[in-house]
């Protein structure tokens, strides 16, 4: 059985290992800095799967030899956003917190991809890759999809049909410089810009950027989880079974769309081994003007990670 190991016993990392094991495709190791917590949740997810059919196995702890063996590391570890914070408030609480875990997941399965989940993203997953100098292709940020999914589920309500109907684009940022592409947005193979006018377009890509927001308000001690684990699952999915999946995912540049030296959300194949290609899109000067303030942005504050690594 192959094996995939999720940091973090929060929502989002319970979740997760909930939704892998229960597919049946890898055993899973939850580990988490409060043992008990991983344990706990570890043994109520395996006593579910008599119920599924799932083969997998499911265990939990504190300690990161369980992650040896790992073909997957998903990093859901840190600070959860509380209401009236934003995404980059999170920056200097979480960094320590990836830092740490990355180094001891990295450690224990130097052979596995990383696929982050903690907020900031982008920043996040920069940090990430910092931290295990390993080839770009094998650390990712878990964003696009998951905005994308967002857009999906509105657009689809807006226009009465079902969100499998709905293809989305979302580039950028995961956050307030995110880029939905309504030329690359498809209903049942028709543009998105094509069946709403600009009024309504901006009405849905403020909500899709407001998505995450909007749940930690409603919920106020709490932020999604249901759908970014379904996200982060179906991207494990892809790699394991090395679908070629096409997805927008959190990477780093290096020359595509004219940008280097940056974290960023783009459509990338993935498979095993972790991303193999940039899909570079025929962007028009508006849409490249947009993603390239979105890398303007984001490099700002891995500049700051930068310094916090350099002072720490």
């Amino acid at each position: 059985m192959r094996k995939v190991t999720v940091v973090g016993a929060g929502m989002v990392g319970s979740t997760t290992a909930m939704r892998l094991a229960e597919s049946g495709l890898a055993d899973v190791a939850l580990i988490d800095v409060d043992a008990d917590l991983a344990r706990g949740k570890a043994l109520d997810i395996s006593q579910a799967l008599p119920l599924t059919g799932s083969p997998s196995r499911v265990v939990g702890g504190d300690d990161y030899r369980l992650a040896e063996g790992s073909e997957v590391v998903v990093v859901t570890a840190g600070f959860p956003r509380r209401p009236g914070m934003s995404r980059a408030d999170l920056l200097g609480r979480n960094a320590e917190v990836v830092r740490e875990v990355v180094g001891s997941a990295a450690a224990a399965a130097p052979e596995s991809v990383i696929i982050m989940v903690t907020n900031p993203l982008d920043e996040m997953s920069y940090l990430a890759w910092k931290v295990t100098g390993w080839d770009r292709h094998r650390v990712m940020g878990m964003a696009g999809l998951l905005d994308g999914s967002r857009l999906a589920y509105f657009a689809a309500r807006e226009l009465g049909v079902s969100p499998s109907q709905v293809q989305p684009t979302v580039l950028g940022s995961h956050g307030e410089a995110m880029l939905p592409l309504p030329r690359f947005t498809t209903v049942a193979g028709v543009p998105l810009d094509e069946l709403l006018p600009p009024e309504k377009l901006g009405e849905l890509f403020e909500r899709t950027r407001e998505g995450g927001a909007e749940i930690v308000s409603l919920l106020r001690t709490a932020s999604a989880y249901y759908a970014p684990s379904a996200c982060v699952a179906r991207m494990v999915e892809a790699v394991l079974r090395d679908e070629d999946y096409r997805v927008t995912a959190s990477v780093l540049l290096e020359g595509e769309y004219g940008i280097s030296g940056v974290f960023l959300g783009v459509p990338v194949v993935l498979g095993a081994g972790g991303w193999k290609r940039v899909v570079e899109l025929p962007l028009e000067d508006q849409e490249i003007e947009g993603l390239e303030e979105c890398a303007r942005l984001i490099r700002s504050r891995m500049e700051e990670l930068d310094g916090w690594l350099a002072g720490s």
